[in-house]
């Protein structure tokens, strides 16, 4: 599930930490590096866990409208399609999912008001109500719905909000576990262990990710003293710390990694500076890294597998 860019993310940010903190040291980063991993995984399903919980209040609406003393003839219309429908069921029937939720300790910590009120949120749209009061629907239809559901949620800041209470990673994963819990939902109703396609796999978690924070930490002198000369009228001492760690994260990409094209390398922290660092940092590090990927091509260091992967 996680992309390389996310994986850099979380390696910049222990890589932050340890700058703060020199207390912690290599092997703790790594650990930490792995749970923020994890979480990333926990993330998705909590996030899937909380959608299928929302559908599911549709039951006790239901019962609600039919309560009053006079239900009115849009109530006597209203049906719980939303929680009793096939790819809703296939989800909490299932039960590798449900075990999944119980081993990682997160099918609990939704509170029932926050599902009250997103469900009460949404019930309020024309999509929904339309559905809830059609005597029959394709399955088609059905995930349609809970997509639109799960949009309406993401577009809504106080579920926003709620997640990332729990999850402070939900700011740098959204993306990816937004895409992850769209692809379930478009291939609901499932079966077995469906979720486990999303777990980060070994390859980009350890051979990249671990591979890149340790080589960083421990060859971090060496990258600074190739990165120095091309800082030109700047003294390193005054350049941003997110701004050296990106750097250093690059430089160790470009040579350490052939399989990694190199204008990928230069994108990607361009990007990554961006959101996590200065207004200027942007057009900084875009200007060293081309300098430092010149002198490297001139010295012979760059050295890709593959048609294409250099520049």
């Amino acid at each position: 599930m996680l992309s390389r860019r996310n994986i850099r993310i979380k390696v910049m940010q222990m890589l932050y930490s340890m700058s703060q903190d020199h207390s912690l040291g290599l092997d703790d980063a790594v650990r930490r590096y792995r749970g923020n991993v994890h979480r990333s995984f926990d993330l998705y399903l909590f996030t899937l866990w909380s959608l299928v919980r929302i559908s599911e209040y549709a039951i006790q609406d239901k019962a609600k409208k039919l309560e009053k003393l006079l239900p009115s003839e849009s109530d006597k219309q209203f049906t719980a399609v939303l929680a009793e429908n096939e790819p809703v069921r296939s989800v909490v029937r299932n039960e590798a999912f449900q075990e999944a939720l119980r081993l990682r300790k997160l099918k609990h910590r939704i509170d029932l008001d926050n599902i009250r009120t997103f469900y009460q949120d949404f019930a309020k749209t024309e999509e929904y109500i339309t559905y809830s009061r059609q005597a029959t629907h394709s399955g088609k239809e059905h995930v349609e719905i809970l997509l639109t559901l799960f949009k309406h949620l993401v577009n809504n800041e106080t579920f926003n909000d709620f997640l990332e209470d729990d999850f402070p990673n939900w700011v740098d994963d959204e993306s990816l576990v937004v895409g992850a819990v769209k692809k379930t939902l478009k291939g609901l109703p499932v079966e077995g262990a469906f979720f486990e396609e999303h777990r980060p796999q070994g390859e980009a978690v350890e051979d990249f990710g671990e591979k890149l924070l340790r080589q960083v930490v421990e060859e971090g002198d060496d990258l600074l003293a190739v990165i120095e000369p091309t800082l030109r009228n700047w003294d390193a001492d005054r350049v941003a710390v997110i701004d050296m760690i990106l750097l250093k994260m690059a430089l160790s990409e470009l040579t350490s990694f052939p399989s990694i094209p190199t204008k990928v390398t230069l994108n990607e922290f361009v990007e990554i500076s961006k959101q996590y660092s200065t207004d200027k940092s942007k057009d900084f590090i875009n200007g060293i890294l081309d300098r430092l990927m010149k002198q490297l091509n001139k010295e012979g260091k760059i050295r890709k597998q593959g048609r294409g992967l250099q520049e």
